[in-house]
């Protein structure tokens, strides 16, 4: 499928843009936190899995960020990877071998590439470029990708599930907004949402991989043996959903609020492990639970956790209900999650990290 049609099948969540108070630039610390909790084992995994091959094949070495945003943790991700890599090169005496680095920074069309080229790192050791797409179809040309990485971006689906605001579906998520903690039919329709997201992502990565290449993820889930069902990871999605539907008396309708659905999955390692199986193309080298920390910042906890929310889906919420309603709506979840702050400490969904890498064909 050529990439212009590609582009058409998916919808497109971007982070807040520009750099003011509510923007994802000013609120991605917990992001931030998470990928420097992960350097460790990046630069373990580079130096025990990267095959020598690549450093043989390529004086320029290809690095990939999918669903970057605006930074500023995309570029911190880059720097760990790029220094890993160079790491492995001078242990295996190839210091002449790689001589450039490319980085390609990936999201959505809609993203905010001005705001992440003007945070562009000034003393940089690598060449920059915007490929703007979804990563559930094909970016790069076959076998071009040396190293992908993906944080915090698999846990968004290509869409919400059709049926979950269909009125005459099974699975009509009336009330709700999210899938956790719903009707079995609901967590159903997410499922198998996902199931096709995940194929289509690790069918055009395997593509666009050479072999022996890695890929690492970092993924916002539920930990193992957990179910969609009934579990604990109710966090955020409860609070704004709770808060929508408090703003149905009187802002916006119930209706309004009954055909609003999260395009949010959070796959298990079980899940992880199923999709890179039936896909065939790569090997899982290492899947772990990463920490569980909060936002740093010196506002109150309630207050951090909700600015990061709202970096992340106040364009997804202003896109159904309008702008009127966000500093309400937000305000009212700061409130709630101040009266109950079990709900982000911790309810939220368990982190893991997962190392693949590309088998030869």
């Amino acid at each position: 499928m050529a990439p212009a049609e590609e582009s058409t099948k998916f919808e497109a969540y971007p982070m807040k843009s520009g750099d003011g108070p509510n923007s994802y630039a000013k609120n991605s610390t917990y992001q931030r936190g998470i990928v420097d909790i992960a350097k460790e084992i990046l630069h373990k995994e580079i130096a025990e899995r990267l095959d020598i091959e690549i450093f043989l094949s390529s004086n320029t070495f290809h690095i990939a960020d999918l669903g970057c945003s605006v930074g500023p943790s995309t570029f911190f991700a880059v720097q760990n990877i790029l220094e890993a890599v160079e790491l492995k090169s001078q242990s295996q005496g190839l210091n002449s071998q790689i001589s450039e680095f490319q980085v390609f920074f990936n999201d959505h069309t809609p993203n905010d590439f001005n705001m992440l080229f003007k945070s562009l790192p000034q003393n940089r050791r690598y060449y920059a470029a915007g490929v703007p797409g979804s990563f559930y179809g094909r970016l790069f040309p076959k076998a071009s990708i040396h190293f992908f990485h993906a944080s915090f971006c698999l846990h968004w689906l290509s869409r919400a599930p059709k049926e979950v605001s269909d009125k005459n579906s099974s699975a009509w998520n009336k009330g709700r907004i999210h899938y956790l903690n719903s009707r079995e039919e609901v967590v159903e329709a997410y499922e198998a949402q996902h199931g096709e997201d995940m194929e289509c992502f690790l069918h055009a990565r395997a593509q666009e991989i050479v072999c022996g290449g890695l890929m690492l993820l970092i993924v916002p889930g539920l930990p193992h043996g957990a179910s969609h069902s009934h579990t604990e990871a109710k966090g955020s999605h409860e609070v704004v959903g709770s808060c929508l539907m408090d703003m149905a008396r009187k802002l916006v309708s119930e209706e309004k609020v009954d055909s609003f659905n999260v395009p949010i999955y959070y796959m298990s390692p079980q899940e992880l492990e199923a999709a890179v199986e039936r896909n065939g193309c790569f090997s899982i080298e290492r899947m772990e639970t990463l920490p569980h920390i909060l936002p740093q910042g010196t506002a109150s906890g309630a207050q951090l956790v909700t600015s990061h929310i709202r970096a992340a889906v106040e364009r997804l919420i202003k896109q159904h209900f309008g702008d009127e309603i966000l500093d309400e709506l937000f305000d009212l979840c700061r409130k709630k999650f101040e009266e109950q702050p079990s709900m982000y400490e911790s309810g939220m969904p368990v982190n893991f990290l997962a190392v693949l890498k590309r088998k030869a064909t």
